[in-house]
């Protein structure tokens, strides 16, 4: 089995190049040392199974994960809980016992949370120092070498559930490359400080001591956890001629642990599938940017969904398949954040053309459907569907802040996803099976839980994210924008896709309820958090502004929406940014980005990548460089962040919005040299374009699906050789319109007039 040798010397060197939109060796991540945290590994992921590699008291060190572990023990008694009793409290003001049964809990108990796997560790002394070491994001392949001439490699399968290491050139196989395996400290152990926002010590969890059964080439680890569920993590390795080592692992749940059997004469067939589904995860698309750090980060956050999102695989969590390992809870329990985090984690996926990564996403909501449902009707005590803002792997609320986890519009912005999937897609079949559905069922339950008066509809209480934090005044008694925004775009949905269903009477009637809704609460600050609440202070959710985006119910192309537009930035950065998070900064580029202002977005993306990221380039919240742009500068490190910073480079290229796509919308003058390949639109349309010497030179448009293109070309005049000029439409603004067939092309060549 020599797999490792045809990694390095032949596969990748006859494998990798011929396909262009594989990232160069360039976006790798390259050090001359291995890390010395956990928050600072080489990253390996395949969606259910991760693993960081990192070295730690003198060992090369495997921190493995697996996304489904999880101790889903109850901690929120949902019994004492109803939306109409949080009301009743907030219009008394006695909000105390609100906050000790809804916030109180999720500090107080350790569970529910997720859980680290294990570690393997790698006695490497007698290997000299590390000479490199080098993730290569093309074939998501780690590769260390020491200066005695031994290599070590590891990978995780990206559609099996093992992973694999080899040592090649040892001059000693009895030592360094026997893994051991060591289990984390749910019966007590050293606890990490390392600034993280770490929680509770992994032994508050109260589990029976696991055992691990030791053979002579494999170790088995079995882990009581909770009501009588286990996982189990197994390794093995084999010897080979030539002073090599090569092993695999795995990790199971609720199940026995498995491994295919290591062999000494068969060639594996694990490697080729592997290479393979890499090879086509980095097919879909590409850019290249004249800011060579910005498109290396780009690169290396698509890297991180590719390993993080997998069909079958749960949803993103806030650290997905990379818990964290330093004897403690993740940040925030490594839970699902619905207010926020899932939701960002999957804005590249859409534009990006990587729809199959983005609907795990959607997978994992309709999965946990049905309990959101009852929690609809127990919590709310309406029919419909809403989901808890911080949620379980199996759909139950977590509790914490209440105004946001269990916040009364949190399936509107879950909603959104659906729609993206079938708007990207186009697909029939998605629609009438899952996205014509959840949207049906949110936009009744928000129905059923407005109320109507004087022919406007208001929702009981409504709140912004983390404005006012968990306070009484967190609540709003008229619309929050942030809430308003959501609504809006709920009931717009819910008559576009009861429409494409052919159900013009449903429609009218989500029209209706549309109209019933109040204007959004603007003045001279632009978007207000709430009426009678101007954004006072620096903050780091841009909620209030979801109308601009991620929504686009706004288009900065209309003059009063422009007006709101820019008194909403220019209110944002006379308020300053020491009060944001990395994901701030990653959310503001698609701000500006809407607002044509290419500069600034860049000036964000920037920003994010220099001071908010480790070295392997998780973002880690707080400013690393001391708080030259936020008062944050503690290292929780969680995703949405990175996913938010590849789509605001998508939002520099190509927009979606209002109907319509734009081409190179807020692309900076002096970037002269800019493309991108198969980029993908709302409608199915899959965009490719180049911007040469500073001039954009040509656009081509493929329809996956058969539909009536709608276009704003980056140049004043045009010509298309592949269509008679006669087929095209332009409107007064500009909008080029043209009705292609399923598979047809077009190209837009510059007119240079």
């Amino acid at each position: 089995m020599k797999f490792i040798v045809c990694i390095c010397l032949s596969l990748l060197a006859a494998g990798a190049v011929d396909v262009y939109a594989q990232p160069k060796p360039e976006h790798n991540l390259r050090f001359n040392h291995l890390a010395k945290r956990w928050d600072e590994a080489m990253p390996l992921g395949n969606g259910m199974m991760g693993a960081l590699i990192w070295q730690k008291e003198g060992k090369l060190r495997l921190s493995l994960d697996r996304a489904d572990l999880w101790d889903e023990r109850k901690a929120l008694d949902m019994s004492k809980l109803t939306f109409k009793w949080v009301e009743e409290q907030v219009l008394k003001k006695d909000y105390g016992p609100v906050q000790a049964v809804g916030d109180h809990p999720y500090n107080a108990i350790p569970y529910p949370t997720k859980l680290p796997a294990a570690a393997v560790e790698f006695d490497i002394r007698s290997l000299g120092e590390v000479a490199s070491n080098e993730l290569d994001i093309a074939t998501a392949l780690n590769t260390v070498k020491f200066t005695n001439g031994t290599v070590f490699n590891c990978y995780i399968h990206a559609s099996q559930q093992e992973g694999y290491f080899s040592f090649e050139n040892l001059h000693d196989t009895s030592l360094a490359a026997l893994p051991r395996l060591l289990a984390h400290n749910y019966n007590g152990g050293k606890r990490e400080n390392d600034n993280s926002h770490a929680g509770e010590g992994l032994e508050k969890l109260g589990y029976a001591k696991g055992t691990i059964t030791q053979n002579e080439n494999s170790t088995l680890y079995h882990q009581p956890i909770y009501d009588g569920h286990y996982y189990e993590v197994m390794i093995q390795w084999k010897k080979y001629p030539g002073n090599k080592v090569i092993g695999s692992w795995t990790i199971s749940n609720d199940r026995p642990a498995k491994l295919s059997r290591l062999t000494s004469t068969d060639e594996p067939t694990e490697w080729p599938a592997h290479l393979a589904w890499w090879k086509n995860f980095w097919a879909q698309s590409a850019v290249v940017l004249p800011d060579k750090a910005v498109e290396k980060q780009y690169y290396l956050e698509l890297y991180k969904l590719g390993s993080a999102a997998r069909k079958g695989a749960p949803a993103i969590t806030l650290q997905a398949v990379w818990t964290a390992d330093n004897g403690s809870l993740p940040p925030w329990k490594g839970d699902f954040h619905n207010d926020l985090n899932t939701q960002l984690s999957y804005w590249p996926a859409y534009t990006g053309n990587r729809l199959a990564e983005g609907a795990t996403f959607t997978d994992w909501l309709w999965k946990i459907r049905p309990k959101n449902k009852e929690y609809t009707k127990s919590y709310f005590g309406v029919e419909g569907l809403n989901v808890p803002g911080v949620v379980t792997l199996g759909g139950d609320p977590m509790g914490g802040w209440i105004q946001y986890s269990l916040s009364p519009t949190v399936v509107a912005w879950c909603a959104q996803h659906f729609y993206w999937q079938w708007k990207y897609s186009m697909d029939k079949r998605f629609l009438k099976k899952q996205a014509y559905r959840y949207i049906h069922e949110a936009a009744t339950y928000l129905e059923n839980i407005t109320r109507l008066k004087d022919g406007v509809r208001k929702l009981p209480l409504s709140s912004s994210p983390e404005y006012n934090d968990n306070r009484i005044s967190a609540w709003f008694l008229e619309w929050s924008n942030f809430d308003l925004s959501l609504a809006k775009f709920l009931f717009t949905a819910a008559g576009e896709v009861a429409t494409a269903m052919g159900k013009s009477k449903e429609a009218e009637h989500w029209q209706a309820i549309l109209a019933q809704l109040p204007a959004y609460e603007v003045n001279e600050t632009g978007f207000t958090v709430a009426p009678g609440q101007n954004l006072n202070e620096s903050h780091r959710h841009m909620s209030q502004y979801m109308a601009i985006y991620p929504l686009a119910l706004l288009d900065v192309n209309k003059p009063e929406d422009k007006t709101i537009i820019d008194n909403s930035l220019k209110r944002i950065e006379e308020k300053g940014t020491m009060a944001w998070c990395g994901y701030s900064f990653s959310w503001m580029a698609s701000l500006y980005a809407r607002a044509y202002q290419a500069d600034s977005a860049v000036k964000q993306l920037q920003i994010f990548a220099s001071n908010f990221c480790s070295p392997n380039s998780f973002h880690l919240n707080g400013d690393q460089k001391g708080g030259q742009y936020s008062s944050f500068t503690y290292r929780p490190f969680t995703l949405e962040g990175n996913f938010a910073f590849a789509q605001g480079v998508h939002e520099l290229l190509l927009q979606s919005r209002n109907g319509y796509l734009q081409v190179f919308p807020a692309v900076p003058r002096s970037w002269k040299d800019v493309s991108f390949e198969n980029l993908r639109a709302e409608g199915a349309f899959l965009v490719s374009a180049a911007k040469e010497n500073g001039v954009p030179s040509k656009v081509t448009v493929v329809a996956e699906k058969k539909g009536l293109l709608r276009i704003r070309l980056p140049f004043r005049t045009w010509l298309s050789k592949s269509m008679p000029m006669s087929a095209f439409t332009i409107s007064a603004d500009g909008i080029v319109t043209v009705q292609l067939k399923k598979g047809q092309s077009v190209v837009f060549e510059n007119g240079y007039e």
